[in-house]
């Protein structure tokens, strides 16, 4: 059964009430780690058995001041139910859990990204909005040695990860623009995880080995018979597609990391290097199409056939270094780079970093202010495309070069339980540098963005 916002909401405001009618005298409202508490026993009694059971809730607001295709404002809200089981306690598996993740959105109409126009969505969260399963699979842990995953798995979840660049909201801090605008549909990544397996190998307690394989699509083959431009969100609405179709999505990380647990005292570091391999082969040249013989020609003369190219690769790298820490205060920086080839490619080279700060202002030990930059490359190949149709069709007509986001972010820990996010993103050269399209003598403007968010944990 679909679970409907409004429901949702007055099931959480229920759980609340009960919470702070059992649970006041052991917590109290501001003190307690959820809104909830313990529901008079039983989330510590389920945990006992093996069974964690979190609801979060993400709202937020974003406006566009200026620049991008309009000025305007958006809400965005994500109702989030999680349930873990620790299979050992429940049934008496040794190394056995299992995890399901299940999603509402919602929004008002238009969102962030409708409003700018840009590659990187400016929020993480910005989906179709529904009900959807997100993830569901089984892992089976092989004492310190490693794991196994299998199920419905994205990649997002633990690859190209940066714990520091998590204090950010714009999507392409997560899941890099180099995938999420390269792959088809996205990838195996929020808001569409697909069917896969994940293999972990601890070489020593610092040093492992992250491989995984996934579905190369995760819209069904029947959505782009039907239409070649459709909304793969749409295609798979609600999780349930299970795709299989459109290649495999390989992508594997070498990992060293220390000190990376919540009481660790030392200074936390993270480096990584990854490399992805897909097999599909739907992937369209920047440039050239096919005339219908067999000929190359470039797309500016609107050519009746694509000309696409089979597999896709690309390299990347991550470092997530904590170079202060005392007092439970602490200064974080982060890297991430990757490549990719450039005749099939939208974004063939991307950089992004950034520092996070814990602890900066006197009375709040648990604020976080992140500030990032991310720059997006556009391929070599399709500023060709640009130069061609200039050539073609004569001035004015924008040559695309790349897009880069700029974000200050800060993370105000209300209560153990709410967070409240301001942030501001300017982002230049939304698209690329493309025309705008209401006035193709014009580019799309750089955008001015600011906004809130809230999280709330039931």
């Amino acid at each position: 059964m679909l679970l409907k916002f409004g429901e949702f909401r007055l099931a959480a405001i229920a759980l609340g009430l009960i919470a702070s009618g059992a649970g006041a005298a052991e917590q109290g409202l501001w003190e307690r780690e959820k809104l909830t508490g313990d529901w008079g026993g039983a989330r510590s009694a389920l945990a006992n058995r093996g069974v964690v059971v979190t609801f979060d809730y993400i709202g937020e607001t974003l406006s566009v001041l200026r620049g991008g295709l309009r000025r305007g404002t958006s809400y965005e809200g994500r109702a989030d139910g999680i349930v873990n089981t620790d299979l050992e306690k429940l049934i008496g598996w040794k190394g056995g859990s299992t995890h399901v993740r299940a999603f509402q959105i919602h929004k008002a109409r238009q969102n962030a990204a409708d409003l700018v126009g840009s590659i990187a969505d400016p929020s993480n969260i910005d989906a179709v909005s529904t009900t959807r399963l997100f993830t569901a699979w089984f892992q089976q842990d092989f004492g310190k040695a490693g794991s196994i995953r299998v199920g419905q798995l994205a990649a997002d979840d633990e690859f190209l990860t940066s714990t520091t660049a998590g204090g950010l909201i714009n999507g392409t801090f997560g899941w890099a623009t180099m995938l999420a605008s390269n792959l088809p549909s996205g990838g195996a990544a929020y808001p569409l995880a697909t069917p896969g397996a994940r293999l972990q190998i601890n070489l020593t307690e610092s040093f492992s080995l992250l491989g995984g394989v996934f579905s190369g699509d995760p819209a069904s083959r029947r959505c782009y018979d039907d239409n070649p431009d459709a909304n793969p969100q749409v295609c798979n609405k609600h999780g349930t597609t299970f795709s299989f179709h459109g290649g495999t999505f390989w992508i594997g990380e070498a990992q060293y990391q220390v000190n990376q647990d919540k009481d660790a005292t030392g200074l936390a570091a993270a480096y990584k290097l990854g490399a992805w391999y897909h097999t599909g082969n739907r992937f369209a040249d920047q440039r050239f199409g096919d005339d219908g013989t067999g000929t190359l020609v470039s797309l500016a003369t609107d050519p009746p056939l694509p000309f696409n190219h089979r597999d896709n690769w690309g390299l990347y790298g991550v470092i997530d270094q904590m170079l202060w820490r005392a007092n439970g205060k602490s200064v974080s920086v982060f890297v991430r780079a990757g490549a990719s080839p450039s005749d099939r490619n939208l974004v063939s080279r991307y950089v992004d970093g950034g520092i996070g700060l814990k602890g900066l202002f006197p009375g709040r030990p648990d604020d976080t202010l992140t500030l990032g930059v991310a720059h997006s490359k556009i391929s070599k190949n399709a500023a060709a495309l640009d130069q061609d149709i200039l050539a073609l069709n004569g001035p004015p007509f924008p040559i695309r070069n790349a897009e880069t986001v700029f974000e200050a972010s800060y993370i105000m820990q209300l209560a153990p339980w709410w967070s409240l996010q301001p942030d501001v993103q300017y982002i230049v050269k939304p698209g690329g540098n493309v025309p705008h399209p209401d006035n193709g003598t014009k580019t799309v403007g750089n955008a001015l963005i600011v906004g809130a968010r809230s999280t709330i944990n039931f």
